[in-house]
C-alpha cells in the first residue's frame, strides 16, 4: 500500500552488483556493493530522511527473497535520494574500515 509523501527504497534499487533490468535504480558507479537494510536506514537516518523499517517485505521480482525495504521521506526526487543514500553508505563503510 502506498503512503503519500514517501518513497519506498528497496535495497535492489543500490547494489552495484545487479543490473538495472535486475532492478538497479542509480547508476553503475555510484551504486554499492550488496547493501544491507540496516546500512541503507542508517545512511538514512544521518541523512534526515526519518526512515521507516519493513524488515520482511519482500521485492515484487523476488517475492521468495524477503530482503526488507525502507519507506523514507520525500524530500527530493527518487533518484536524487537513492544516490545520496548510496553515497553515504558508502562513506560509512569506508570510515568503519579506516
Amino acid at each position: 500500500m502506498r503512503k503519500p509523501k514517501k518513497t519506498m527504497v528497496w535495497p535492489v534499487y543500490l547494489n552495484s552488483l545487479k543490473t538495472r533490468r535486475e532492478g538497479r535504480k542509480i547508476p553503475g558507479n555510484v551504486a554499492i556493493s550488496k547493501p544491507t537494510l540496516v546500512e541503507l536506514q542508517r545512511a538514512a537516518e544521518q541523512l534526515g530522511l526519518k526512515p521507516e523499517v519493513d524488515p520482511n517485505k519482500a521485492h515484487p521480482s523476488t517475492p521468495w527473497k524477503k530482503t526488507g525495504r525502507l519507506l523514507i521521506e520525500k524530500t527530493k526526487s527518487k533518484n536524487l535520494n537513492l544516490i545520496n543514500i548510496a553515497a553515504k553508505t558508502a562513506s560509512m563503510r569506508q570510515e568503519s574500515k579506516g
